[in-house]
């Protein structure tokens, strides 16, 4: 079945969208590439470009569940495993990219992934998402049944594996891992906090306020922690700079935006009538 059609057989302009999308990132670092636009170590540029971007598909996978939820999106969920599917073939990409700035020298690429932590936490995520990828079809899922939905739990630690590597490679310049961190912890609560909700209904928003929060400040303290375990700068002079803006934009600000998207778009979407069962089945009907 093509990418852009849904399981009636129909032109889905969600799917066709997203589709479309999912390769804009890495024909951006091709089209760069050869005009020097990358800067003087254009492979190494490009391997982290690719690398960032498959981590944010990652990211992106994680959040359909969430958005299909809070903004009654059913369809939504359509584009979930083809964004996992895309981060796979970015985090392929990557590799190609780092074997292609050893040389193309296969025992140095094995050496370097074997000595280098980092590199190794990156070669086990990558294992992971080739598993979720080869297991991602409609045949696989109907022979795997109930196991299916437990394998691709391992997509949670595939994401905190790709974020430690995120983090080592990125040395001094963790001000996006560490926001990405903080977006980690706030899929993961709401994950949790959906499980107290009874089934069928909108989770409150007075917990998607409380889980914003919590998400935001416990950002604000673990850039804090980072900052005072490498560096050993005062864990309030960190915590200080969330409540001005000579420093910019801090991680803790972004994680408090999404979560207070996502409160504003479910409130949002409260106001706006659900159709009926019966209009419901009736526009399926003449769709089909």
């Amino acid at each position: 079945m093509y990418p852009w059609i849904d399981y009636g057989g129909r032109f889905s302009p969600l799917r066709a969208t997203v589709f479309v999308a999912l390769f804009l990132p890495a024909l951006y670092t091709i089209v760069l590439f050869p005009f020097g636009w990358l800067g003087p170590r254009p492979v190494t540029e490009a391997i982290h470009n690719i690398g960032l971007w498959t981590i944010r598909f990652i990211f992106l996978a994680l959040a359909i569940t969430p958005a299909r939820q809070i903004l009654d999106w059913r369809r939504l969920i359509e584009v979930r495993r083809m964004i996992g599917v895309a981060a796979f073939f970015y985090v392929c990409f990557h590799f190609l990219l780092f074997i292609a700035d050893e040389a193309f020298d296969l025992r140095t690429v094995a050496s370097e992934i074997v000595l280098r932590i980092y590199l190794t936490i990156g070669f086990i995520a990558l294992i992971g998402l080739a598993t979720l990828a080869a297991t991602s079809t409609d045949g696989m899922l109907r022979r795997l049944g109930r196991r299916w939905q437990k394998l691709h739990t391992i997509v949670y630690g595939i994401a905190v594996l790709a974020l430690i590597h995120f983090f080592m490679q990125s040395k001094a310049d963790v001000w996006e891992p560490i926001w990405m961190a903080g977006l980690y912890g706030w899929l993961m609560g709401w994950r949790i906090l959906a499980r107290w909700t009874k089934r069928g209904q909108a989770m409150p928003l007075w917990r998607l306020a409380a889980l914003g929060i919590a998400a935001g400040v416990l950002t604000a303290f673990g850039e804090a922690a980072y900052w005072w375990f490498m560096r050993g700068i005062p864990v309030m002079r960190v915590i200080d700079s969330n409540f001005t803006t000579a420093l910019g934009v801090r991680p803790s600000w972004i994680v408090l935006g999404v979560g207070l998207a996502a409160v504003l778009a479910a409130a949002g979407r409260r106001l706006i009538p659900s159709p009926s069962p019966a209009r419901s089945r009736a526009s399926a009907a003449r769709g089909a």
